[in-house]
């Protein structure tokens, strides 16, 4: 099972902050809810952007059912304009099946690392560079620059690998929330066996929709629910 739902690589999802002003929005706290499906069944989902002790933040996904669960975290800090990572964990669990995987992003060092359920040529260290991110907080970062009219290219420094990621506007589609059709914006993500669509309503602080594909099967599908 591949852990992180970064909606390529593996499974790292989740956009936020999709506001409409032409600069970086703020960073606001926040929970969502989300109606949910994962490996093929209803589940239930949350995504939560909250404030941590000294300037940082900590960004989550949870999604579980009967079948499994799955829990991702990044925390951040803004570093001249950037969302910079300093740690996150990958936690995952299917059908007998876990995965555990801690990252260090150590920006004095310059160097990030992996531990727990990674192959040891991928436990670093992974030299960085001004700009890099883990996939999660790619997808926080997608929904801000597409809001401010920015290139949606990044370099994603994940479990060991280093990747070129590049999202797309495709148009625009209206979506249901709470029984109310709100029009969103559609990009995407995609790679050789993978494809990761999410949909972004103006004002609205989280993906109004998130669906991941794999091998042209859905594994992932959130619409939110409620948002505070």
């Amino acid at each position: 099972m591949s852990g992180r739902i970064r909606f390529a690589p593996a499974l790292a999802l989740l956009l936020a902050l999709a506001g409409t002003s032409a600069h970086a929005a703020a960073l606001e706290p926040f929970t969502a809810e989300y109606q949910a499906r994962y490996l093929g069944m209803q589940a239930t989902g949350s995504m939560t952007l909250a404030a941590q002790a000294d300037n940082r933040w900590k960004y989550s996904l949870d999604i579980s059912n009967q079948l499994g669960s799955l829990s991702q975290s990044t925390v951040f800090e803004e570093h001249q304009g950037r969302l910079r990572p300093l740690s996150s964990s990958d936690r995952a669990m299917a059908l007998m099946k876990k995965k555990n995987v801690d990252a260090t992003y150590d920006w004095k060092t310059g160097q990030a690392t992996w531990t727990g359920d990674v192959k040891p040529e991928r436990r670093g260290p992974v030299k960085l560079q001004p700009g890099d991110m883990d996939a999660l907080l790619i997808n926080l970062a997608v929904a801000r620059d597409l809001a401010a009219g920015k290139p949606l290219n990044y370099r994603m420094v994940d479990e060991g690998r280093v990747r070129q990621m590049q999202w797309e506007v495709v148009g625009k589609e209206p979506v249901t929330i709470g029984g109310t059709s709100k029009e969103a914006t559609k990009v995407v993500r995609r790679t050789d066996k993978r494809e990761m669509y999410v949909w972004l309503v103006p004002g609205m602080p989280v993906p109004a929709r998130v669906l991941q594909r794999e091998n042209g099967i859905d594994t992932v599908d959130l619409t939110v629910r409620a948002v505070r």
